[in-house]
């Protein structure tokens, strides 16, 4: 792996082989002891995002509404997403060997809280013109990325992503280089990983936004979108 470039994606020859079982994980959410895994209440959907460092990146979602049932946010967990190696360890992502991104999953009921919520969230709480890291994390597990699970996402997150780069534009900011795909397969990363900042309060968070409000759920209107 010495020498590998961490800021190119890998090719399939060169990604590492994985395991056919997954790594183990968490069985409750440490903050609300919501089952991690699910099953998950009928009507409640899913999504899914990269935005650097996993750690801060999930705060930020559960701690939507203070992670009360009624914030419409049920349950997060951190992972790996959009790469080649199955079932990969936190240390094999990090070798830039396996091409996955560090992502959220957030289930979430759409009764209590939108996508376009979760959009905004996602906007405001990274720089999303820094390519293949976020600050001083640098590497492809660090780039930014919105993983639709449905095509209602997609055509929501590319017609957010024209709205947020016309207001980033405005700052003098380049080029959005957020991915936005159908969503990958998911692996939840270990067990020291889920809810890291709430386990360990002071620990490290390399997340910054760029101070631009995102306009999505204003009323606004947005650019369209094709799928």
């Amino acid at each position: 792996m010495f020498g590998f470039k961490k800021v190119s994606m890998p090719g399939a020859a060169e990604a590492l082989p994985g395991r056919a079982t997954a790594i183990r994980t968490a069985n409750e959410h440490f903050v609300n002891h919501r089952a991690l895994k699910g099953p998950y209440p009928e009507g409640f959907e899913k999504a899914m995002f990269g935005l650097g460092c996993f750690w801060g990146a999930e705060r930020k979602f559960w701690e939507l509404g203070n992670g009360s049932e009624d914030s419409g946010v049920h349950v997060t967990a951190v992972g790996y997403a959009g790469g080649l190696t199955p079932n990969p360890t936190y240390e094999e992502v990090c070798s830039g060997r396996t091409g996955h991104n560090e992502v959220v999953l957030v289930v979430y009921d759409p009764k209590k809280i939108s996508y376009d919520a979760l959009l905004k969230t996602f906007w405001e709480s990274h720089d999303p013109t820094q390519g293949m890291r976020q600050g001083n994390d640098v590497g492809t597990q660090y780039r930014s990325g919105i993983y639709a699970f449905t095509p209602a996402q997609k055509q929501a997150a590319q017609a957010s992503k024209a709205m947020y780069e016309a207001e980033l534009a405005k700052k003098r900011y380049g080029a959005i280089t957020t991915e936005i795909v159908d969503a990958p397969e998911f692996y939840f990363a270990e067990d020291y990983h889920q809810q890291y900042l709430a386990k360990n309060p002071f620990g490290y968070c390399g997340l910054g936004g760029t101070g631009v409000s995102c306009p999505i759920g204003t009323g606004a209107k947005m650019q369209s979108a094709a799928l």
